[in-house]
């Protein structure tokens, strides 16, 4: 049902549908109508990024290991990511959404809130904006989006989520039909429902939102604390005031390697974190704000995962700020199995430095200066002439290696 027009507020979440596959398929109609896995081949390390829904039907899904999507589908196509391609049409697509509304937040590539409360003077009802987002992004761009329509962001991606691929699902807005649309569904559609938080659920016999519904606030805050029945219980009636935010930047940046065999060589595990932070310094700096702590990851043979991190003296976005604090965190592990992954990232991502005093007789302001500016030269080198053009001293500290 449309939006009566005394709504406050109309939100659309818009989904693309399997947007990786959906592309290969529409630039090879060979494809079509086969199942398409994108990410690493089945024969290798690696894990689904987007399976088609031709092959979601043999229970392919993402961040599944792609060894275990080809042993349920050896027939399935599987195709490396293309990033590069992926991301110039998501800008189509975001493009697209901006005709309707300027208030619309990424969410990913692939998927957006957006607030179209004040347009419907001009293109009608939350319903009408989205059958006109449907059919530009099928005419122009031969895709297709699941796209729900609600008061809120929480109910509008429920919504969206509801009818896959190509669903169009308006919610109700009036709060006795809300409270019976959430009334069936399970409790971890809830935002903040994993899995601990369903384990004390079931504990408790509250298994569906309408149970959450049902129970006393008592009941709730003994099982999840205090601030989580309080926020919970509130979704369980489709009350969701968080706003649609302009401006979503990522809370922090990061790369991760796979290796094709466990590596359990110290100076080779090395070599690859050196890569790693190199990219992540790269982008730190493009992106033009300081981090404020660095991670290690590594996964072992055995798929258990043990991350470490570390506070920098004070942000930063130095290449060699972020190496000596990839190789001392990494020292500090004993390698006391295999590496399937390694992985180096910064978070607490920030705008400035507000320490730091800008001194004209402070020499570690001046040798920092140079350095970032030293490291926008390379970058500059690098992406004129390619990464091989210019090539870094190792900066990590080597390390005895017992293997």
């Amino acid at each position: 049902m449309p939006a009566p027009p005394a709504a406050k507020r109309v939100i659309l979440h818009v989904d693309m549908d399997a947007f990786y596959a959906a592309i290969e398929q529409r630039d090879h109609p060979e494809y079509r109508g086969t199942p398409v896995v994108v990410g690493a081949p089945p024969n290798q390390r690696g894990v689904v990024a987007t399976a088609s829904y031709e092959a979601r039907v043999y229970g392919i899904h993402s961040a599944m290991s792609s060894q275990d999507a080809g042993r349920r589908c050896p027939h399935a196509i599987f195709l490396p990511p293309d990033l590069p391609r992926y991301k110039e049409v998501s800008r189509q697509v975001f493009a697209i959404f901006e005709r309707y509304t300027p208030l619309f937040q990424g969410l990913s590539i692939d998927e957006a809130f957006l607030d179209v409360s004040g347009s419907r003077r001009l293109f009608g009802s939350g319903e009408t904006i989205a059958r006109r987002i449907k059919a530009d992004l099928q005419n122009e761009l031969e895709l297709t989006a699941s796209i729900g329509v609600a008061p809120n962001k929480f109910l509008a991606k429920l919504g969206s989520e509801y009818r896959k691929p190509d669903g169009l699902t308006v919610l109700p807005f009036d709060r006795a039909g809300i409270v019976a649309f959430l009334r069936p569904l399970p409790v971890t559609r809830l935002w903040g429902v994993g899995k601990v938080t369903r384990q004390a659920f079931d504990r408790a016999a509250l298994y569906t939102i309408g149970d959450i519904q049902e129970a006393s606030p008592a009941l709730l805050k003994n099982v999840v604390g205090v601030h989580s029945a309080t926020h919970l219980r509130a979704l369980a009636f489709g009350e969701d005031p968080s706003e649609v935010e302009l401006d979503i930047r990522d809370k922090s940046l990061s790369r991760e390697h796979t290796f094709l065999l466990d590596e359990r060589s110290r100076p080779r595990l090395e070599n690859t974190l050196f890569e790693l932070v190199d990219d992540v310094a790269r982008r730190l700096r493009a992106d033009g704000r300081l981090a404020a702590t660095g991670r290690l990851k590594l996964r072992w043979k055995d798929f258990s995962t043990l991350t470490r991190q570390r506070a920098f003296a004070r942000p930063t976005r130095g290449e060699g700020d972020l190496h000596t604090m990839a190789a001392a965190l990494f020292k500090e592990i004993p390698l006391e199995q295999p590496v399937r992954l390694i992985g180096f990232g910064v978070s607490n991502l920030v705008d400035s430095d507000a320490s730091q005093q800008l001194d004209l007789f402070n020499l570690a302001v001046e040798t920092r200066t140079r350095q970032e500016h030293l490291d926008q030269a390379v970058d500059q080198i690098r992406a004129q002439h390619g990464r091989s053009a210019i090539r870094r001293a190792r900066t990590l500290p080597p390390t005895h290696d017992p293997s």
